[in-house]
């Protein structure tokens, strides 16, 4: 497990950066001039890029030195936020998020995959929430830490910092990493006959639809708490969700390997992420308790990957590697399909509060598609044993 910790570090890094746009858009919006909606673009780009690089690049890259590849998609992804900070022009910001995304894109899904090879098979689930709960960690501390910050001096001084991290992430897996066996990349026939498979068609849709309400609500939690509680600031909130993220996907991986129901999990997952964005706006007046709903709607939307992972990795055992990629692929295609339609909600002056309504909808589509799973039968082998 010790071995995991340098990958979680990496991640540390792309947790801290995908999540910090969010808070920081005011700040972008009064730099260059332009409004929350067009401000939230930044992170469409960002989930986007992240979306179409997973798969491409993890079958253009399948059997290549994993070290290798984690190395060089980390050195991308810093040396793009660097191009964040010094960004002369609006246009120049998007450009850099769009290859931050790139990088980050490839780093995520083989940094799971990895992981799982890293340990015996009955650890792999706690390899998989390890590995995610380091970019929880990075959300949960780095995300308030850097608002604090822009808000002390700049918003660019925070990316500085995630430059930093960068650094030091890479930096650590040059020097520590161990190599990390890999298996020849399967035949395109394999490939195919993934994407091909109905299980898992319906998997990576119930994962697409959750993002799209969890992670596309995110990208204007600034605004949902300007429009519903104008006592209180944004960073307790983001405490909030990033300190329940971090519960949610450090907890799930031994949920996984010892409750061994997988899908009875994404169940209760699903339904309790519903109710907790249902309650954000009935419970803002209660003090304290408002918080309540972020928390538990951050531990259930960081909580829903790892066990989807697995649901894959088990259903496609011999194309591990490509299974995540699509899964990681397909969550972030969600965030830029939310983050997309939540700007032209705002654009057309519909109130932040409304995109609760949208995002609402969305979890009820995603429930409706895991129970048609569960009623059909589609059986999950806890004994995941996947090549990357």
């Amino acid at each position: 497990m010790r071995k995991v910790l340098l990958i979680s570090l990496g991640m540390f890094a792309l947790g801290f950066d995908a999540y910090i746009i969010a808070g920081l858009i005011p700040g972008i919006s009064e730099t260059y001039h332009k409004d929350a909606s067009q401000v939230g673009q930044a992170v469409s780009v960002f989930t986007l890029f992240y979306a179409i690089s997973a798969p491409v690049f993890s079958s253009l890259l399948a059997g290549k030195p994993l070290k290798k590849v984690l190395l060089w998609s980390m050195l991308v992804f810093t040396i793009a936020n660097g191009l964040t900070a010094l960004a002369p022009t609006f246009f120049i910001l998007l450009l850099s998020r769009a290859i931050a995304g790139a990088g980050a894109g490839l780093f995520s899904p083989l940094a799971v995959a990895a992981s799982t090879q890293l340990v015996s098979s009955e650890k792999r689930g706690r390899a998989i929430g390890l590995t995610i709960g380091g970019m929880s960690i990075g959300t949960v501390l780095g995300v308030p830490v850097g608002l604090y910050i822009s808000e002390l001096y700049d918003w660019k001084v925070t990316m500085g910092l995630l430059v930093i991290i960068g650094i030091i992430a890479a930096l650590g897996m040059l020097q520590f990493l161990p190599h990390i066996p890999t298996s020849p990349p399967p035949a395109l026939s394999e490939r195919l006959k993934m994407f091909l498979d109905k299980r898992v068609a319906i998997t990576v849709c119930i994962t697409f639809f959750a993002s799209v309400a969890s992670l596309g609500l995110y990208t204007y939690s600034s605004q949902l708490v300007k429009d519903i509680d104008f006592s209180s600031n944004l960073t307790m909130y983001l405490w909030a969700w990033g300190l329940g993220g971090l519960c949610g996907s450090v907890m799930i991986g031994y949920l996984i390997d010892y409750f061994k129901r997988t899908k009875t999990l994404v169940t209760f997952i699903l339904v309790t992420l519903t109710v907790s964005i249902i309650c954000i706006p009935l419970m803002i007046n209660i003090p304290l308790l408002k918080y309540l709903p972020f928390f538990v709607w951050g531990a259930m939307g960081w909580a829903s990957q790892a066990p989807q992972q697995h649901i894959l990795l088990s259903y496609q055992p011999n194309n591990g590697g490509s299974a995540v990629a699509l899964n990681s692929s397909i969550n972030y295609l969600g965030s830029a399909v939310g983050a997309t339609l939540g700007g032209v909600v705002l654009s057309l002056q519909m109130g932040a509060n409304t995109l609760v309504y949208f995002a609402v909808i969305s979890m009820v589509v995603s429930l409706c598609l895991h129970f048609y799973s569960m009623r059909n039968g589609f059986r999950v082998n806890q004994a995941v044993n996947a090549d990357l």
